[in-house]
C-alpha cells in the first residue's frame, strides 16, 4: 500500500527544487554539470542523506547519495541525468533557464528531460531518510553528467571506474510512464528494453569537376541519392518480440500477426500504432549529408550517416548484409558502422514490476501498467552491462498528455505539471519501500 505523507509539503519541495535546478545551466555540450551536483548535495546533506561526487575533470561532476542497507537486501539505484540540450531563449515564452511557475506548471529546459525526475527522486530519497527509513539493501540516487552527448564523462564513467558506486540489483531511470487511454482503459507504459543505435556511414566516390561542365566529372552526389532513396524506403520484415507481446495482449487481448500489428493496434487508437510501428524492425533514417564545400564544384566524395536502430538482440554484424542488399551493386561505394550502444532488455517478471503493477493499481484502481521497448536508448543500458541489474524506465505522468510531453521534449516551452512530479515523489517513494523495505 502506499503511505500517507504530507503531500502538499512534498509537492512545494520538489516544486522549489526543479526551479532551482533549471536555473543552473547545464547545456551539453560543454555540460558543466558541477553545480547542479554541488546544489543536490546541499540540499540531501541538509536532510541526512550521505553523497560524494564523482568526476572524471572538475567541471563535470556526478553525484550519488546513499542510504545505507541493513545488508541483507538488494540494491535499488534512482537514475537521472542533470546535463540538458541546448535551449534557444527567441524560441521560448518563458526564459529556458528561469525555472518558472506558471499555472501548476513548472517551465524551463529539463523540466520533462530529466531534472524533474532528478528533483523527484532526490525529495524521496530525502524525505525517506528524514522519516529514519532503513531498507534492507542500499538505496542510491545518482544524478549523473553528459547523459545527452555520451562522450565518456557520465554513467559509462562511472561503470568502468567507480563501479561500486553505482553497482545496483534494480534500477529506475527515464523512459515511459505516460498514460494512455486506449480502447476507454488506461495504460501506464513502462520501458523495461531499449534498441540499439547503431548509426553507419555511407562513402561514395566519383571524380570532381568544375559545375558548369557536369558531363566531365562524376558526381558523387548524385550517385549517393540513389542509395539514400533505397534505404529510406526499405522496412524490414516484422518480427514481435516480448514487450510488443505483452503490451498487444493488454491493449488487444491477444497477438495478431507481424504484418497486421500496426493496424490493429491502430484500430483501438492512433497512438498505440504509434507506438508499436518502430519496436517491429530496424529502422533506417538519414540524416547527415556531406559532399562538396563550394556551388561550383561537383563533388568526388559523398558521405551520408544513416541513423539505425536495432531491435533488442541484434547486432551490426548480423544486419549488415541485409543493408547491403537493399543498397544494390550498381553504385560503388563504403559502408561503416559508426558504433553500437543500447540495445538491451530487463526480464518483466521481477520484483521491480511487481512495484510498477502495485504503484499503478493504487494510484489508479483499474488502470495496467503495460511494457514496451524505447524506441530510442537511455543510460540504462550501461547497468544492466555492467551488473546485470533490472533496469526499468518508469516516471508516470497522469496530467500531461503524452503527446504534448513528446512534443515539448528537447523543444521549445518545456514545462511540466507540478501534481505530475508530485505523482513521481510518490512513485519513488513506493518503489524504494517495496524493493528495499
Amino acid at each position: 500500500m502506499l503511505r500517507p505523507v504530507a503531500a502538499t509539503a512534498l509537492r512545494d519541495e520538489v516544486t522549489g527544487l526543479l526551479g532551482r535546478l533549471i536555473r543552473v545551466d547545464t547545456t551539453n555540450p560543454p555540460g558543466n554539470e558541477t553545480p547542479a551536483a554541488e546544489l543536490l548535495r546541499g540540499y540531501l546533506e541538509e536532510n541526512g542523506v550521505a553523497c560524494e561526487l564523482y568526476a572524471r575533470v572538475p567541471e563535470r561532476a556526478s553525484l550519488v547519495a546513499r542510504i545505507p542497507g541493513r545488508g541483507d537486501g538488494p540494491t535499488l539505484l534512482l537514475l537521472g541525468h542533470t546535463d540538458v540540450v541546448l535551449a534557444d531563449p527567441a524560441e521560448w515564452t518563458v526564459p529556458p533557464f528561469a525555472g518558472e511557475v506558471r499555472d501548476g506548471l513548472v517551465w524551463g529546459r529539463g523540466a520533462l528531460d530529466m531534472k524533474g525526475q532528478v528533483a523527484a527522486s532526490a525529495v524521496a530519497i530525502a524525505s525517506l531518510a528524514r522519516e529514519g527509513f532503513e531498507p534492507a539493501g542500499d538505496l542510491v540516487f545518482a544524478a549523473t553528467a553528459d547523459e545527452e552527448v555520451g562522450d565518456g564523462f557520465g554513467l559509462q564513467w562511472l561503470c568502468e571506474e567507480h563501479p561500486d558506486a553505482v553497482r545496483c540489483d534494480y534500477a529506475v531511470n527515464e523512459g515511459a510512464g505516460d498514460r494512455l487511454e486506449l480502447g476507454g482503459r488506461a495504460f501506464y507504459t513502462c520501458s523495461t528494453a531499449e534498441k540499439m543505435s547503431a548509426p553507419f556511414r555511407l562513402r561514395v566516390r566519383g571524380r570532381s569537376g568544375h559545375a558548369s561542365m557536369p558531363a566531365i566529372a562524376d558526381n558523387a552526389l548524385v550517385k549517393a541519392a540513389r542509395l539514400i532513396e533505397r534505404i529510406a524506403a526499405f522496412h524490414p520484415e516484422p518480427q514481435i518480440q516480448q514487450e510488443v507481446e505483452a503490451f498487444l495482449r493488454a491493449v488487444l487481448g491477444e497477438v495478431p500477426s507481424p504484418a497486421a500489428a500496426v493496424d490493429r493496434a491502430r484500430s483501438v487508437h492512433r497512438d498505440a500504432a504509434d507506438l508499436v510501428a518502430p519496436l517491429l524492425a530496424p529502422t533506417f533514417s538519414p540524416t547527415m549529408i556531406s559532399a562538396s564545400q563550394k556551388r561550383n564544384v561537383i563533388p568526388a566524395v559523398c558521405e551520408v550517416v544513416v541513423d539505425c536502430r536495432l531491435l533488442p538482440g541484434q547486432h551490426p554484424k548480423a544486419v549488415e548484409p541485409m543493408i547491403r542488399a537493399v543498397l544494390g551493386g550498381d553504385v560503388e561505394y563504403e559502408l561503416e558502422f559508426l558504433e553500437a550502444q543500447g540495445g538491451t532488455r530487463s526480464p518483466l517478471d521481477s520484483p521491480l514490476w511487481n512495484a510498477v503493477e502495485s504503484y499503478v493499481e493504487a494510484v489508479e484502481p483499474g488502470a495496467q501498467a503495460v511494457p514496451i521497448c524505447s524506441a530510442g536508448f537511455t543510460d540504462s543500458h550501461w547497468l544492466r552491462e555492467a551488473f546485470g541489474a533490472t533496469a526499468y524506465g518508469f516516471f508516470p505522468a497522469r496530467e500531461m498528455p503524452a503527446d504534448l510531453a513528446a512534443s515539448l521534449i528537447h523543444s521549445a516551452d518545456e514545462r511540466v505539471p507540478v501534481s505530475d512530479l508530485e505523482l513521481g515523489v510518490e512513485w519513488l517513494r513506493h518503489v524504494a519501500r517495496t524493493v528495499t523495505g
